[in-house]
């Protein structure tokens, strides 16, 4: 690459200025030995000898430069999201380099996907980030979970503006919206609460409520949700085949068997036998 070129051209050029200033001190070493005479005083216009140079000022940020662009491409297109997910900026090309030093316009791997990445918006001339809602604050937030009344998973909505969580917490507080966790996977869902539709609930219907009992799977629950013509916020047979294929088993680990303390077990505390007594 053209890095490793330059990089390579100026360490040569490191050597070539050490070694002749090497052979000049050699040279007027030498001829300080041969002469005889007494050197007269310096004179008030004479030059003060000038300090070592040192060469390798910008070697190592040219060695971290030349380490990025030598990655593999999905390094490069994180560094480039994550660029963009801090700053909520849009960046060109050269910005891009500049600030992060991933060159896309010298790898066509990285500019194409980078510009197809569903994560990244691409107008034709700079890069941005594409959140999955376009929000801007915490009115447009309360318009979109308003308009979701089974619930909208709060994993959708986390980078959709720097404050998103604050205004989501700032809402909960003001009772305008519930957040409830999943039963399943413990990710929080985002409900609306509309202040304008009070409903007063007689105790006799709350504990009649409270009193069934909810299969344990959460799959019978979503499926009992679709018998009732209502949309479960979830998928968990879906969500389960998805960890079996990347190897994690959503089954719970069965529970060793508690031994039992028999007159063969060896007692640390002796003195309280009355705590080991089956």
């Amino acid at each position: 690459m053209a890095l490793q070129e330059q990089l390579d051209k100026f360490k040569k050029q490191q050597e070539k200025c050490q070694s002749t200033l090497t052979s000049i001190a050699a040279s007027n070493k030498a001829t300080n030995k041969k002469s005889t005479f007494v050197p007269a005083a310096p004179s008030a216009n004479a030059r003060t000898p000038a300090p070592a140079v040192k060469f390798s000022n910008d070697t190592e940020r040219l060695q971290h430069i030349n380490s990025i662009r030598k990655a593999p491409v999905g390094a490069q297109i994180k560094r480039v999201i994550d660029l963009l997910l801090e700053t909520r900026q849009a960046f060109t090309p050269e910005q891009i380099n500049e600030t992060c030093y991933v060159d896309t316009n010298a790898n066509k791997a990285v500019f194409d996907s980078l510009r197809n990445n569903p994560k990244v918006n691409y107008d034709g001339k700079r890069f941005s980030y594409k959140s999955k809602h376009d929000l801007k604050d915490k009115t447009q937030l309360l318009h979109l979970i308003r308009k979701f009344l089974e619930g909208i998973a709060v994993i959708d909505l986390k980078d959709a503006y720097p404050t998103v969580m604050e205004d989501l917490q700032a809402l909960k507080a003001a009772g305008q919206i519930w957040l409830l966790s999943n039963f399943d996977s413990q990710e929080d869902i985002a409900y609306p609460n509309d202040p304008r539709v009070p409903l007063k609930v007689d105790d006799d219907l709350k504990q009649l409520f409270r009193g069934i009992e909810l299969p344990r799977d959460m799959i019978d629950i979503e499926r009992d949700l679709q018998k009732n013509g209502m949309k479960p916020a979830t998928n968990t047979a879906q969500r389960r085949a998805r960890s079996e294929v990347h190897g994690i088993s959503s089954k719970q680990k069965p529970k060793k068997k508690k031994h039992e303390i028999t007159k063969r077990t060896k007692l640390t505390n002796a003195h309280l036998p009355e705590l080991f007594r089956t």
